[in-house]
């Protein structure tokens, strides 16, 4: 038994590109800046040059980054330090400083994969049997520096899977303080192994939920004797670091979902965004909205972070800690279970376990639910996006990693009751890595970070090569006909 392959497909497009702070070089020593001599021949080009540079600048950039004039004089303030005070400035001279520190970055110049489909917020303007999906993507850019951008797709009347056209320019978001729990921040400082005096005083004295801002307050508060003491400065920098972990990504409300882009903002996110695993969540109080996992990678260790949003316009992104949150790819399931908050994780890094939480944030090992078995999975296996809800049980669609580091889905069947349960899998794949998917910017790869189930089918937006995104589909009925039956549990 294998998927359907749809003709839909989406490939990188390296003119979707973000304006970013361009700092050229390093300091050379104490008598030698770049910044500095960069910003003395900014200064020393004739005014009337200078504005018809401006005017040239916001001419030929404006199109492709609709906050071109905010971009580029943040940058000329991010510098400011290095003019000669006091000193006459005009705004072109400071467009014309601030483009001297700005660079392009194309967020997806070299790859476009791993997408994970959700039910879009906008169901407005569709046909009888039509569903539109929003479908989050990992862009690979510059330096295997990877972001979570969107796509949007239409499903339907029947079998049929369009793609929607994405628009452009890409928008920035604004930044903003994310905000903590002092339980979770406990939990997030315990993890960190950064529980002294200094940590404990700020623990006890910040209120029930915080912010940044809050915890400098708490700081500024704390005994000279205790802030004096050798280590202080160290320890309160990195209970900063770590506050400053959590934010806000807000996106203007003239932008479009497929014109957002989240990129790295936290440190240990500096050298990716990967693998988004996005689902339509209901929370313990009933509430809707959309919860997203992913990994964090910042050049040497990888962390699961969650995102949380309403409408995929207004993004909270935070931390995520316990035993459980150790590894790649971990899936929410769409739902409290047993008034639980459950998620598949992995666990020894080649099997696939089950997390419970009580908050969302903070997660335990349960046990494994599946092992690395089949010829096509000996290397390791994983989920491949949130568990699907069916009246039969819980839909996981999974990967294997075989010989050859080859690639091929598959599928597990969870109980509702009691997801410890595999009642049944897939003994050989519904796809694998071979023909026309196998080459691309990392070879053999099929992966996906989430399918939807639309009248009885299934669908399964898929990375192709780690390069390119397609589309496959299976009817829910086949594949539970063909699960070979388990009795499991972890």
């Amino acid at each position: 038994m294998t998927a359907r392959i749809h003709a839909a497909e989406l490939a990188p497009q390296p003119d979707r590109v973000i304006g970013q702070l361009f700092l050229p070089g390093e300091e050379f020593t104490g008598h030698r800046s770049r910044a500095a001599e960069i910003t003395e021949r900014v200064m020393a080009i004739p005014v009337e040059t200078a504005d018809a540079l401006a005017a040239e600048l916001i001419r030929d950039f404006g199109a492709r980054h609709p906050d071109v004039r905010d971009l580029l004089l943040g940058n000329a303030d991010v510098v400011s330090s290095r003019l000669t005070d006091p000193v006459e400035i005009t705004e072109a001279q400071r467009l014309v400083l601030g483009a001297a520190f700005t660079s392009e970055y194309a967020v997806e110049g070299a790859a476009l994969c791993n997408p994970s489909a959700v039910e879009h917020p906008d169901q407005s303007g569709l046909e009888p049997g039509q569903v539109r999906l929003a479908i989050a993507v990992r862009s690979i850019g510059e330096g295997h520096r990877s972001s979570i951008g969107f796509a949007e797709a239409v499903v339907g009347p029947g079998t049929q899977w369009a793609f929607s056209e994405r628009k452009r320019p890409l928008w920035r978001a604004r930044i903003e303080e994310g905000d903590w729990s002092v339980a979770h921040f406990r939990a997030a400082v315990e993890a960190e192994g950064m529980l002294d005096e200094i940590s404990h005083s700020v623990l006890q004295s910040l209120p029930e939920r915080f912010t940044a801002s809050d915890l400098e307050t708490t700081v500024a508060a704390l005994p000279t004797a205790l802030t004096r003491r050798a280590d202080s400065p160290r320890q309160i920098d990195a209970l900063r670091d770590l506050t400053a972990s959590v934010y806000r990504a807000v996106f203007s409300a003239e932008s479009g979902v497929s014109q957002r882009v989240l990129i790295p903002v936290a440190a240990e996110e500096r050298n990716g965004m990967e693998d988004a695993r996005f689902v339509r969540f209901t929370d313990l109080a009933g509430a809707v909205q959309y919860r997203g996992t992913y990994t964090a990678y910042d050049g040497r260790d990888i962390a699961p972070r969650l995102i949380v949003t309403d409408d995929l316009r207004a993004f909270a992104v935070h931390r995520l800690t316990g035993e459980a949150a150790q590894d790649k790819g971990m899936a929410l399931f769409p739902r409290p279970v047993h008034d639980r908050y459950l998620a598949l994780s992995r666990i020894g890094g080649d099997s696939i376990s089950l997390a419970e939480s009580h908050d969302g944030v903070i997660w335990d090992h349960v046990g494994t639910v599946h092992r690395p078995e089949a010829p096509w999975e000996i290397v390791q296996t994983g989920n491949c996006g949130p568990p699907l809800e069916t009246p039969q049980g819980w839909m996981v669609l999974v990967h294997g990693v075989g010989p050859m580091r080859r690639y091929s889905l598959g599928a597990l069947l969870l109980d509702l009751d009691d997801p410890t349960i595999v009642l049944g899998r897939m003994t050989a794949p519904i796809l694998t890595a071979q023909d026309g998917r196998r080459d691309g910017y990392v070879p053999n790869v099929v992966y996906s970070c989430g399918g939807i189930i639309v009248d009885g089918v299934l669908w399964i937006p898929i990375g192709i090569g780690d390069a390119r995104i397609g589309v496959c589909s299976i009817g829910v009925a086949d594949l539970l006909a063909h699960l070979v039956p388990q009795t499991t549990r972890a």
